[in-house]
């Protein structure tokens, strides 16, 4: 049975995960997930990603525990050289889905509808914009209760998004948070009472604009923090010029020589 489904919403790539009956991400999972959202970056037709759960409640429960403690069982002590990569197409595993979704060209929108922790959160994290459901009763960081620690990114994106204070609170106890919550502490967007119905409307928004310009957009604000202020305004008056010369954005501007419309955040 498939993990992973899709759905096309005009020219928005739905990606739906479900793996009854809990809802955890797998390595079979994480290779089906990276396939849909491949095949959705490489289809011109798709301008905007929406990732969401396929279980009633569920968005992804986190990565499952068994397939983590049979990885732990493998492992030896002390760790043994790095063998060369063989030639040939490797299997993408959980971290080149994380790494695939925050690197895309274009916008990912993770729609929480249900519980999302763990390997779940951290796939939200990877993505641009997060939208939970009022309801959602658990988002977060569960896995220092577990004996591990959050390696799917969670160190690494959380603390940007809400601060060093905050992340080590809630990683260092395993904390969760509800939809609400995660609202007020700005790890998600907004909350609506369908995630997925304002997700999609999101979605049919950016997909309305030029796609060469999100591409930058997106590019140059998530390199933002990771390199020196002059690099970043070096790199991003080079992409304005870039941009400039794209059909779609000539297209763009000529049909917008009145004042933009002002549009509330």
């Amino acid at each position: 049975m498939s993990l992973v489904t899709t759905e096309d919403r005009g020219a928005v790539r739905v990606v739906i995960y479900a793996n009854p009956p809990f809802g955890t991400m797998t390595a079979a999972g994480s290779n089906e997930m990276y396939a849909a959202v491949e095949a959705a970056l490489t289809d011109p037709g798709v301008r905007t990603i929406v990732v969401t759960g396929g279980l009633p409640g569920i968005f992804i429960r986190h990565y499952d525990v068994g397939e983590l403690s049979v990885m732990s069982d493998a492992l030896t002590d002390p760790a043994p050289p790095v063998p060369p990569r063989e030639p040939g197409p490797r299997t993408p595993g959980f971290l080149d889905l994380t790494d695939l979704i925050a690197a895309a060209d274009k916008p990912v929108i993770a729609a929480i509808n249900g519980l999302c922790m763990g390997g779940g959160f951290e796939l939200s994290l990877a993505c641009d914009l997060r939208i939970a459901g009022r309801d959602v009763t658990a988002i977060g960081l569960p896995e220092t209760r577990i004996g591990i620690f959050p390696g799917g990114g969670g160190t690494q994106r959380l603390p940007r998004l809400i601060g060093e204070a905050k992340a080590l609170e809630m990683i260092l106890r395993g904390l969760t948070v509800d939809g609400v919550g995660a609202h007020a502490l700005g790890i998600v967007h907004e909350v609506a009472a369908d995630p997925l119905a304002r997700a999609l409307e999101i979605a049919a928004e950016l997909a309305s604009r030029g796609a060469e310009g999100l591409a930058f957009a997106k590019r140059l604000t998530r390199a933002a923090l990771d390199r020196p202020l002059a690099e970043g305004l070096a790199d991003e008056r080079q992409s304005f010029l870039a941009v400039m010369r794209t059909p779609s954005a000539r297209e763009a501007l000529r049909a917008s020589r009145a004042p933009v419309e002002i549009q509330q955040a």
